[in-house]
């Protein structure tokens, strides 16, 4: 399709990437895996971490924002099934691209079909002062399907040894590095905290679950990067679960597309639906999981 004012084709990173420039941002989306690499809202740094040892398609990308679809992790799959679902080794299309008056740039892209899977995806996304995504859900089959899924966040953080996460305190989650045992959130979260102190792999259940998604309610949590000097913002909706994940120095050793330090230069926080929050759709009906992210400088008090 014929592209629009503010959005060429180029490379971020070496990736082929639809690059984006509004008055307000800039950035960089691989249609390979529908996968966001680069959001930098005007005056900040970029918000998202790539991880310079990541692989080339057609392995996964490593960094910016994964899409886990139509499972998260190997959440009911096979021991040999792909990590984090089928889409993100997929080669995607846009299908809408327009830019509206005040220079924002909306797109809308799409998997091709995932064989013997009875479900249809899209993403719709808008660039400008904040980044919008909204991954929807359509079952196209004759029976009720079940699925798990994650928009899979990794945010750039100036040293993730001081950053602190909000909107999670009292929440109960279950720890993968603790055989998914569930412990509840005391206080912000931070990757030195008292309980298992280097390291986060945690699944906070019912974290839409506080407020009428009907209503169309957000659901928000900033993250704190004094090093960085922001506040970060990502409100979600249609999202049941939140997945806090940084391996930290040991476990970080036994990813080969991670560099042994990379630990200390992002947080992934993923707006999911998975562990027990498991989406059901009946015929002909949708979900749709949605996240918006956007930043503001951290003031001193």
């Amino acid at each position: 399709m014929s592209l629009i004012p503010g959005l060429r084709f180029g490379e971020f990173q070496g990736f082929p990437a639809l690059l984006i420039s509004t008055p307000f941002s800039k950035a960089a989306i691989s249609l390979f895996g529908g996968h966001v690499l680069s959001f930098t809202p005007q005056g900040f740094d970029d918000l998202l971490w790539m991880s310079p040892t990541s692989k080339r398609p057609p392995d996964p990308i490593r960094g910016g924002i994964p899409i886990c679809w139509p499972y998260f992790a190997k959440q009911g799959q096979p021991p040999d099934a792909p990590q984090h679902g089928l889409v993100r080794t997929m080669q995607w299309s846009l299908t809408h691209a327009q830019q509206n008056p005040d220079g924002e740039i909306v797109l809308a892209l799409a998997p091709p079909e995932v064989p013997g899977v009875s479900m249809g995806l899209m993403l719709t996304m808008r660039v400008g002062r904040a980044l919008e995504q909204a991954l929807t859900t359509v079952n196209l089959g004759a029976e009720t399907v079940r699925f798990t899924q994650a928009l899979h966040t990794y945010f750039k953080v100036g040293d993730s040894s001081r950053v602190t996460v909000t909107g999670l305190d009292g929440l109960t989650y279950s720890d993968k590095f603790d055989d998914f045992n569930e412990h509840q959130q005391v206080g912000d979260w931070s990757l030195f905290g008292n309980r298992d102190p280097g390291r986060s792999d945690r699944i906070y259940g019912n974290t839409g679950n506080r407020f009428d998604l009907a209503a169309g309610a957000e659901t928000r949590f900033d993250l704190i990067d004094p090093v960085g000097q922001r506040k970060v913002t990502l409100t979600t909706v249609g999202s049941k679960s939140l997945v806090v994940w940084n391996p930290g120095e040991a476990f970080i050793k036994t990813f080969a597309d991670l560099p042994p330090d990379g630990w200390k230069h992002y947080v992934c926080l993923e707006a999911a639906n998975c562990g027990p929050d498991i989406i059901e759709l009946g015929v002909d009906d949708s979900h749709v999981l949605q996240q918006t992210i956007s930043c503001s400088a951290l003031t001193s008090h």
